[in-house]
């Protein structure tokens, strides 16, 4: 079999179980293969080697049984850093960027921020990669997602300061800027996410209670404790919390409470000033 007949017939796979399969058969190649586009194009008529291909259809045929292909692969790119991801935290996602850009816009060397609900660190990490200056502490109440963020933040070369805790529970200063991408999806809507979410991802980090809101009311009833005055709050949120979590938060005191959108033009981050 060579290069090419071996990608046809890893995208027909995928197909056949309604994975849209063109990118994915590729990437699965290029990771398993340890292959560029540029090598497969000149070699693709060539006959590929007998253990490189039952690597690369193992591959497939997890990724057949709706596995994320970052779960296979390891690893997932966000903010210009590679990520390492494992099914004990989330996949970083490209609508996470924009929480992460707005908090760039105010965060300085020298200011202080926590990133709570940290999960494979990428908030946190990119936070200090990008501001070196800052100091960055970052928490979460797994400790095999506190693993797999400290090997990111080793990974990356960002000095991030972890701590295990379920939400401020040993967090013990006070920040210039708290950052969170809590669980926000409402309980009865997790039967109804796409297979890769529902059955791959951790659902502690997904499921937000009965209407999604539990975790923003718990960390801003609490967060005035932990935020500088004139600190800040950031969240990513769901589509359809613009209003609901800005409310949250105009209802414990924060001012300036504004909504951004994402590149598609929906809501996606909330962020407020601490009186």
């Amino acid at each position: 079999m060579t290069y090419g007949e071996a990608c046809l017939k890893g995208r027909k796979m995928l197909e056949d179980q309604g994975i849209e399969g063109a990118a994915d058969a590729w990437y699965l190649m290029e990771d398993i293969c340890g292959i560029s586009r540029s090598f497969y194009y000149l070699h693709q008529r060539e006959s590929m080697p007998e253990e490189m291909r039952q690597a690369y259809f193992q591959a497939v045929d997890r990724r057949c049984l709706h596995i994320p292909l970052q779960y296979i692969t390891g690893r997932q790119e966000f903010m210009g850093l590679t990520f390492t991801v494992t099914p004990d935290v989330l996949i970083p996602r490209q609508d996470t960027e924009v929480l992460v850009e707005e908090v760039l816009k105010y965060l300085k060397p020298g200011m202080e921020a926590l990133d709570l609900c940290t999960g494979s660190g990428c908030i946190g990490v990119s936070l200090k990669h990008y501001v070196p200056g800052a100091e960055i502490w970052a928490s979460d109440i797994s400790q095999k997602a506190l693993k797999v963020a400290k090997k990111n933040a080793l990974g990356n070369q960002a000095e991030v300061h972890f701590v295990h805790s379920d939400m401020f529970e040993h967090i013990h200063q006070k920040f210039d800027i708290i950052v969170s991408n809590p669980p926000y999806i409402p309980s009865a809507q997790i039967p109804e996410l796409m297979p890769e979410v529902r059955d791959h991802e951790p659902v502690t980090a997904l499921d937000g209670s009965g209407d999604g809101l539990h975790f923003y009311h718990k960390i801003t009833e609490s967060s005035s404790l932990y935020l500088k005055e004139k600190g800040m709050l950031f969240y990513e949120i769901g589509y359809d919390q613009g209003r609901a979590v800005s409310e949250i938060l105009r209802e414990n005191g924060f001012e300036n409470v504004t909504v951004i959108r994402d590149l598609a033009g929906l809501d996606r981050v909330v962020a407020g000033r601490r009186k």
